[in-house]
Formats: structure tokens, sequence, C-alpha cells
């Protein structure tokens, strides 16, 4: 009885719109710093700051303090590969009735995304992650290669690192980044990630043999740096051309752009992933804890984010995709971008971001996710057999998943 009565007093209280100015705090990671701090301007109602956290410490935190009840911001901001499991856990008011009437404006994987087990919204998306190759143009066209021999399939990505070998150049910063592309981007329809309908482990597939026999290539033949991703070393391979090419999701270039390697302008170029295979590369999602102090002021706050002007504010100072469907027929996706030497690229970007066919998320994900990193990495720096591998982390995966 106290949980129902709990619940129906934060409905109730999101039901009116908030009247009195009040403080809200938003929990997130960079680059969504540099949007608050642009747009919050526009909602003078409210005193909004934001705490700000590397993306793994943001995360970890906001694991705990969902798991304590306390300390938790008023909004907070969540990646994609922890909705699944966060919006189980049973921290977030339940969203469905202030957002359904909205949501038919939003990606429909994006909006299944952020739902529970029980159907209903905990989370709301923000901005998406439109899978894409960024390569280096200088070693792309300006060297005579064709860029779209290139991105064919595997085998010609692979043919080329081997010809930037021979120049010194590498493919790319970390081959796990290809293994991550290949198992991610190519799931079957009605399967998750990990996981199928029944919720059996699908980490023993040929889809993640596959992904592992193409990263262990590239590892074997020298073609990567071994360079751990978000590191000092691999923003200074940005800065100074060390790789060739790096999959991604759309916003990194803002990354690019903002703080990795502003000085790179007019070096970079965006394409589709090998084989045209489309897919989402990370985005975020906002969420309120039960614990926030005014859950209307924090839905507000939410609503004003994901309105159709402040998505595209936040695609033009941060590359934030929109989540907002109605904002991609807008004269900004026409616009070329200089950072990428005059690319029309948002109007891929929003051709990708059509074309993804929904993944459900599973609440065993983060833990499988861990689990296949593991496995990678056993795979390409201690040279594990990948069907072991796999097959190991499965068992783990089973003991652990329940």
């Amino acid at each position: 009885m106290k949980t129902q009565l709990k619940a129906g007093v934060v409905a109730l209280s999101l039901v009116a719109a908030s009247t009195f100015a009040a403080d809200i705090r938003i929990d997130g990671f960079p680059d969504y710093d540099t949007q608050i701090d642009a747009i919050k301007g526009g909602l003078p109602e409210h005193n909004i700051t934001m705490l700000k956290n590397n993306h793994g410490d943001h995360h970890n935190k906001l694991k705990t303090n969902l798991a304590t009840g306390t300390g938790a911001g008023d909004v907070v901001l969540i990646d994609v590969g922890f909705v699944g499991s966060f919006v189980n856990a049973g921290g977030f008011v339940d969203l469905t009735q202030f957002y359904q009437g909205m949501a038919a404006d939003y990606a429909d994987y994006a909006v299944e995304a952020g739902k529970g087990n029980n159907g209903a919204q905990y989370a709301v998306p923000v901005d998406l992650g439109p899978g894409v190759m960024y390569f280096r143009r200088d070693y792309m066209e300006d060297m005579g290669y064709n860029l779209d021999t290139v991105m064919s399939g595997w085998d010609s990505y692979i043919d080329y690192g081997r010809q930037l070998k021979k120049d010194g150049i590498l493919l790319i910063g970390n081959a796990s980044a290809v293994a991550n592309a290949y198992y991610r981007f190519n799931v079957g329809e009605g399967e998750g990630l990990y996981f199928d309908g029944d919720g059996k482990s699908l980490v023993t597939s040929d889809r993640f043999v596959k992904a592992f026999e193409l990263a262990k290539t590239i590892r074997a033949e020298g073609l990567d740096g071994n360079i751990s991703e978000w590191t000092e070393d691999w923003y200074a391979g940005f800065r100074e051309g060390k790789f060739a090419t790096q999959m991604s999701g759309a916003w990194l270039l803002g990354h690019l752009k903002n703080w990795i390697a502003p000085d790179t302008s007019g070096l970079w170029g965006v394409s589709d992933l090998p084989a045209g295979i489309y897919g989402t590369w990370g985005g975020s999602y906002l969420a309120i804890p039960k614990q926030a102090k005014d859950p209307s002021a924090s839905w507000d706050l939410i609503k004003y984010m994901i309105s159709k002007d402040i998505q595209l504010t936040g695609f033009e100072n941060i590359a934030a995709f929109p989540a907002h469907t109605g904002t991609y027929k807008n004269s900004i996706f026409d616009e070329p971008i200089e950072f990428l030497r005059g690319q029309k690229a948002r109007l891929m970007f929003a051709n990708i971001a059509k074309n993804i066919t929904p993944v459900t998320p599973m609440k065993g994900d983060l833990v499988a996710e861990d689990l296949i990193n593991t496995a990678l990495d056993k795979v390409l720096n201690d040279n594990v057999d990948i069907k072991k591998a796999l097959k190991d982390a499965e068992k783990q995966i089973r003991r652990r998943v329940r």
C-alpha cells in the first residue's frame, strides 16, 4: 500500500506543470555539459546545473545512487548500453502517461529501448547514435583510394588496411571496434544483442565468431595500434593521424570538433559502415529518479531537452543526433560541415537512423557485454582460441544471468 501511495503521489505531482522555480540538477557525462550550458537560459523558471563525470564513473555512481535511494540528480542521462538494466531496477519514475502522447515523434526503436519489462516508459531518448565510419580523407581519396570500393565489404576494408601499412599508417586504433560493429549490427530478426527472445545466450553463434575473426585478423597482421579507446593515447591518435578510420556513432563528430582534435578540421569524412550495415552506436536517454526533489520540474527539463528546437540545437552544438524524427526535414541537414571538408553528412545520419532495426534490450546485457569484452581481449592479446573464449564467456553468462 505504501509503495502504491508513493507512486501515486509522484504521478500526481507530474500531472500539473511545475509552477514554482526549482533547482534542478542533471547528472551526466561529456559532451552534454556543453549543451546544458548553451540551452539552460531558455528555461528561466528553473535553476539548472549539471554534475558531470566521465562516462564510466557517471554510470557507476548512478548504479549506487539507485541501489541506495540517495545521491542521484533530479534528471539523469543514461547511455543506451545501460538502459536495459537500469530501467528494470525500480528506481525511476514511470513516465508513460506523460510521454505516450509525444512518443510518435521519436524514433520507434529508441522509444522501445526506454521501456521496462512491464511495458512502462521509464527513460526517453534524447539523442541517437547512427553507426558510421569516420575516415581520414588524406589517407583515402587524397592517396587515390576509392571510398565506395574500400567500404564495399569487410574484406575490402581490411585490404585497405594492408595497403596503408606499407606507408606506416594504421587502419584503426583498436581492432575491438570492428568486432563490436559486426556483432552489434548483424542482429537477426527477433533477437537481442546477446540473448534470443527466450533469454538464451547467443554469444557462441556465427555472428560473434565472425566478429572475433575479423578483429583477430586485423590484430595479427599489425593493422591496428592496440590503443584503448577514450584514453590520452587514443585522443593523440586522432590529433596526430596515427590511424585512418574509426567506427563510432554520429556523435563522435562533436567530440572531434570540440575537444579531441579540433585542429584536424577538413581532414575527416564520414561514410556508411562496411557492407552497408545499419545500426545504433550509442545514444542517450533521460530519466527521473524517484528520489528527485521535484519530479514535475524534472519533467519540465526533459520535455525542454527533447523538444524539436532544442534537439536541433544539440545537433549543432555537440553533434548529438536528434531522437525527434520531426527534425529530419530541417534545412540544417542539408548544410555542409566544414570539419568534414564540406560533406553534407547529416543526410547520411538521418538515412541510417531511419533504417535501424529495433534490438530489444535485456536485463543481462551489461553482464554479457562485460564478459564478451573480456573474451575479445583474451583472443586479441593472449591468443586464446575464439570458440573457446566464447564458450567460456557463455558459461559465465549462464551462471550470472538468471
